[in-house]
């Protein structure tokens, strides 16, 4: 897919007044996104794009870092995200969609920002930590991989986001990104950069349909956004219960219940969840009545969503076209942030 991008100019200026705050989020393309997605990020980003200057990046650069010789993978799904996006209710009028990768000065502010932090702070980030744990790189970690906080620390400040939304496992990525900014500020002397804050979800993450902690499409325990209704259904009769819980008059466990996770996430009547969980826990409710009532809300969840994308998978040439505006009108502010970098570096010589 090439979107010819061209060098960011007066004429692309993205309008962003002062008195909204700057969002800044994103998601790496390496597969269509699904519920967890959904219900952590994409949702409240709906609604901030009402509120705020909101930039979304398809954080493609970032996705290379552990898909090496993988990616096509990942160059695949810049479009197929961006249709998520588009699905959800993501409005390109209020926000700005654009490509990592496409963006040039993100490159040149990661390379400054990275002057100003050592590798074992890096190491001992908490999210990196655990993602190297997860991926067996043991000491082999790829040099891009373990400076992800701080390609990601250029994202938000290149934008001069102050809000982030985010998962609780990426708060000491936030952390990060504001412990670079006041290290820069004070090596400049002057307030250049700016903090940001966490924007998190009144829903906590949703495990995977099989009660792994983490729902993901590579260990196919996930629910897409575009399932067709059979995948639905299927992948909520899949969801894990309580083991214990045999017959429909034995007492039955909420904690940890796949079902009932979903339900705090999905179920609109919090009074009828509440007598749920304690019919539930007494005895007398069977797993297959929770989970009728949970596909029903699933199925009507993302009917619209599944139609909406299929009608912008027809019009995958405006697709291309809005990522080719979002990302000119980014190129444009991130520019700008750059400038005032070099400028407060000396580094603006006489171009």
């Amino acid at each position: 897919m090439s979107l010819n991008v061209s060098p960011a100019s007066e004429s692309s200026t993205l309008s962003t007044p002062s008195k909204k705050p700057i969002v800044l989020t994103g998601d790496r393309p390496t597969g269509p996104l699904h519920l967890g997605h959904y219900i952590g990020s994409l949702k409240s980003r709906v609604q901030l794009q009402h509120e705020a200057s909101q930039f979304l990046l398809l954080a493609d650069t970032q996705a290379m870092t552990d898909n090496v010789g993988r990616h096509q993978k990942v160059t695949d799904n810049v479009l197929e995200v961006a249709l998520d996006y588009l699905a959800v209710g993501i409005d390109p009028e209020k926000s700005t969609i654009f490509i990592q990768s496409q963006v040039y000065e993100l490159y040149e502010l990661s390379m400054h920002l990275l002057n100003l932090v050592t590798v074992s702070r890096l190491e001992r980030n908490p999210t990196i930590k655990e993602e190297i744990r997860l991926r067996g790189f043991e000491r082999d970690i790829p040099a891009g991989f373990l400076t992800y906080p701080v390609s990601q620390a250029a994202d938000i400040t290149a934008f001069k986001a102050n809000l982030v939304p985010v998962g609780n496992d990426q708060l000491p990525m936030i952390e990060q990104t504001n412990e670079l900014v006041r290290r820069f500020n004070h090596v400049v002397g002057k307030e250049i950069l700016v903090e940001c804050k966490e924007v998190l979800s009144e829903t906590g993450r949703l495990p995977g349909i099989d009660g792994k902690a983490k729902m993901s499409k590579s260990l196919g325990n996930s629910i897409a956004l575009g399932a067709t209704p059979d995948e639905i259904k299927q992948a909520v009769q899949r969801m894990y219960t309580d083991a214990n819980h045999l017959r429909v008059d034995d007492p039955g466990q909420v904690e940890g219940n796949v079902v009932f996770d979903f339900l705090d996430a999905f179920e609109p009547d919090r009074v009828a969840l509440e007598e749920l969980k304690q019919h539930y826990r007494r005895g007398g409710l069977g797993d297959s009545v929770l989970k009728r009532r949970l596909d029903g809300h699933l199925q009507a969840l993302l009917e619209p969503i599944r139609t909406r994308r299929q009608e912008w998978e027809k019009e995958r040439g405006e697709v291309q076209e809005i990522l080719r505006r979002g990302t000119e009108r980014a190129r444009a502010v991130a520019a700008q942030t750059v400038s005032e970098v070099r400028g407060a570096l000396g580094l603006n010589y006489f171009f």
